[in-house]
């Protein structure tokens, strides 16, 4: 089963959305690969009281959304990866996903040299107890979209705004803090 990757640039999370929801009714499976401008996202069951100011105060803006978890930040010097896949077509099911997603995030770290790990019940990945990746996944007919974000070499500031993914006083990391070769070069 092959697997499409695109490398989409810088788009808006409303944009992404929309691309994102036209490719989920092709045939086939797809990682698209972006950066957002400033948006912070809320999930389906996503509680408003983590939003801790007015988004736009802060220059970022605020989407509802779709898939799972509670509230993040997307913004430049961030990965994100969303998965269109057809998981019934591949046999895999949705707790195997989020185990490969993070495992994969693990072995991406190791790359540089960075030891990152997965927490039971608090899907994402961690180093040295801050979040340095996040996950939330949408799923429908069998199929997934959204899917990852990774903090690259960003700015952390906007997340102090939010109660990571509705967890008080989570703290947050790049892997730039780790590693100097770890950057993301600016996208025009």
């Amino acid at each position: 089963m092959s697997l499409s990757i695109r490398w989409l640039g810088r788009v808006s999370y409303r944009d992404a959305h929309a691309c994102q929801q036209a490719m989920f009714e092709r045939s086939g499976d797809y990682l698209l690969l972006l950066e957002h401008p400033h948006v912070f996202t809320l999930g389906v069951r996503g509680d408003e009281a983590n939003i801790l100011v007015n988004p736009p105060e802060v220059g970022a803006e605020m989407a509802r959304t779709d898939r799972g978890g509670d509230v993040t930040y997307h913004g430049p010097g961030q990965l994100i990866v969303y998965l269109l896949m057809d998981i019934k077509r591949r046999g895999q099911g949705v707790r195997n996903l989020i185990i490969s997603i993070e495992s994969a995030i693990v072995e991406t770290l190791r790359h540089y040299r960075i030891k990152g790990a997965s927490r039971p019940n608090a899907p994402g990945v961690y180093v040295g107890g801050k979040k340095i990746a996040s996950l939330g996944i949408r799923v429908s007919r069998g199929c997934t979209y959204h899917g990852l974000s990774l903090n690259v070499d960003m700015d952390l500031k906007p997340f102090e705004s939010i109660d990571v993914c509705g967890i008080k006083y989570l703290e947050v990391t790049t892997m730039r803090d780790f590693c100097s070769e770890c950057y993301f070069e600016e996208i025009e």
